[in-house]
């Protein structure tokens, strides 16, 4: 379905995009130098943005790639943290995280290499477009950093969460809206709250973001079952919807599949609100033109996502030493040496 109906796009700038991210997480030392060099390409998480805003302009892309790449080694730190039982080291991160957004220029050089990365990936996107637009992010991760925090107390306390309870809490770990605010500064333009809370726009927007994080439980299924995890959308349908493990892997296909048609109708009501904003005025021309890019770029998520899940080292689970290790992280918290 995906690759018939949702052609593939990449933004010409990914070459260089995915030389320079791989530069700035040596230079944060998000990861170590032998981990960037065995592994940062492969892992393909500048192909993942370089497939998703495609018509960003490179300096944003930039800001997004860098941050998106920040956001993987933030998940692996907070895994680690998990299985190695490091709740005092977790507890600290997530407090420095929340105070560093909020001023993430007095955090550039704090000796924990993910917050300083953090910080510095922050300012630049703060950088594009207004203030209000900076609040509103900001809003929005911390609302995710508290959700990664109340997914660090239930896998440490073994609790599955019910199927319910598990897809509100995914909009959240998957960073749902933050991936959406971004499709702002790749339009060059902010929107506002009656733009982007019309039913139209917001419904082509979660269902691209849904479609994502399905997906990935989908495809991380094999590595989190390794791992002795809770979280994921098919541990909650058999621990709580008493179905095996293939009656589960059915289930999720079919609510992806389910959210591909979706959004194919949404998508079309979406384009319907952009050419309504085109009222003759310059401002509605150019309100027109920014949801058509956002909506464009929503359709390139299902592509990016998709080819994504079946090109990074990251699942590639068989591949692995040890199932339940990735190859690719540290397992030392490095904040706290």
């Amino acid at each position: 379905m995906i690759e018939s109906a949702f052609p593939r796009q990449l933004h010409p700038y990914w070459p260089r995009l995915q030389e320079k991210t791989r530069c700035w997480l040596l230079e944060k030392r998000l990861m170590p130098a032998d981990k960037v060099r065995e592994y940062a390409d492969g892992l393909c998480y500048t192909d993942l943005m370089a497939g998703y805003y495609t018509g960003a302009p490179d300096e944003v892309l930039q800001a997004i790639a860098d941050y998106s790449a920040w956001f993987f080694v933030w998940d692996d730190r907070h895994d680690r943290d998990i299985v190695h039982g490091r709740a005092g080291d977790w507890r600290r991160l997530r407090y420095r995280l929340h105070t560093a957004l909020d001023a993430p220029r007095h955090h550039l050089h704090h000796p924990d290499p993910l917050v300083a990365g953090f910080a510095d990936s922050v300012l630049r996107l703060y950088g594009f477009l207004p203030a209000t637009w900076n609040q509103r992010f900001a809003r929005h991760f911390h609302a995710v950093i508290e959700a990664y925090d109340r997914e660090f107390r239930n896998r440490t306390e073994g609790y599955i969460p019910g199927v319910d309870e598990y897809l509100a809490l995914r909009r959240l770990t998957f960073a749902h809206w933050i991936w959406t605010d971004l499709l702002e500064p790749s339009a060059g333009c902010e929107l506002p709250d009656h733009v982007r809370k019309n039913p139209a726009y917001r419904r082509a927007a979660l269902l691209s973001q849904e479609f994502a994080a399905w997906y990935n439980d989908l495809c991380s299924l094999p590595k989190e079952i390794a791992g002795d995890e809770v979280h994921n959308l098919g541990i909650s349908l058999i621990t709580h919807g008493g179905l095996t493990l293939e009656e589960a892997v059915d289930e999720i296909r079919r609510r992806v599949e389910e959210c591909i048609s979706e959004f194919l109708d949404a998508e079309q009501k979406a384009l319907g609100f952009a050419r309504s904003l085109d009222d003759g005025t310059v401002r509605g021309a150019e309100l027109s033109a920014a949801v058509h890019s956002c909506v464009g770029n929503m359709r390139n998520w299902f592509s990016s996502v998709y080819w994504f899940h079946h090109e990074s080292g990251r699942y590639m689970v068989d591949s692995w030493d040890d199932r339940s290790t990735p190859p690719y992280v540290t397992n030392e918290a490095a904040g706290e040496k």
